[in-house]
Formats: C-alpha cells, sequence, structure tokens
C-alpha cells in the first residue's frame, strides 16, 4: 500500500511540476516528493529481484536529491520531468509488488502424513 501511495505522490508531484511550471517556485518540495517515492521504487524493484527497475529509480533519486539540488536548463528540466512521470506511471502498470508466501509450519498437519 505504501508503494502505491508513493508512486501516486510522485505522480502527482510530476504533473503539478509539468503543468504549472512558471507559476511556483516548487522544485524543493518536488525534489523531496520525487526522491522519497523513488527510494520506494527502489526498494519495491530490488525486493522483486527487477534491477534495472531498481537502477532507474536510483537515477531518478540522485537527480532530485533534495540536499544537493542541481538546478537545469528549463528545457531539460521540463523533459526530465516528462520523463520521470513516465517512468513512474509505467511502474504502476510493470511493478506489481506480490507479497511472499509465509514459511509453512511444521506444525500443520499435511493429508497423508503419520504421527510420531
Amino acid at each position: 500500500m505504501a508503494n502505491e501511495i508513493a508512486k501516486y505522490v510522485s505522480i502527482a508531484a510530476l504533473l503539478a511540476a509539468v503543468l504549472l511550471r512558471g507559476l511556483l517556485d516548487y522544485r524543493v518540495v518536488l525534489a523531496f516528493a520525487i526522491c522519497w517515492g523513488a527510494i520506494v521504487m527502489v526498494r519495491q524493484a530490488a525486493l522483486a529481484q527487477k534491477y534495472i527497475w531498481a537502477s532507474a529509480f536510483t537515477l531518478i533519486a540522485i537527480l532530485f536529491n533534495p540536499v544537493w539540488m542541481v538546478r537545469f536548463p528549463a528545457m531539460f528540466s521540463l523533459w526530465l520531468d516528462v520523463i520521470c512521470l513516465t517512468a513512474f506511471a509505467a511502474s504502476l502498470l510493470l511493478l506489481k509488488f506480490q507479497p511472499k508466501l509465509s514459511m509453512p509450519s511444521i506444525t500443520d498437519r499435511t493429508p497423508g502424513s503419520e504421527s510420531l
């Protein structure tokens, strides 16, 4: 559930960045939201053993690092926002979290087992 929330928050932040480009100074808040979402996605992709996705979201987390902000030219920044938005949207469709099944208990009776 937290993974889905992180994806939707990141998508909403990137949509606001693309649509409201000239209206407000949003880069710090955007960087926190995108970096947080990318870190959550790196964890999810690593658990699912999708290492290409994990490396892509690691790059996104580095580019949107709120501690060491990197300023990009306006047009490059717009394209970077659109590419990251596409990556998060694609992850909604392609990167599904499948929880691991719990270990079977040694005290469970299995059909056909013999008692000690």
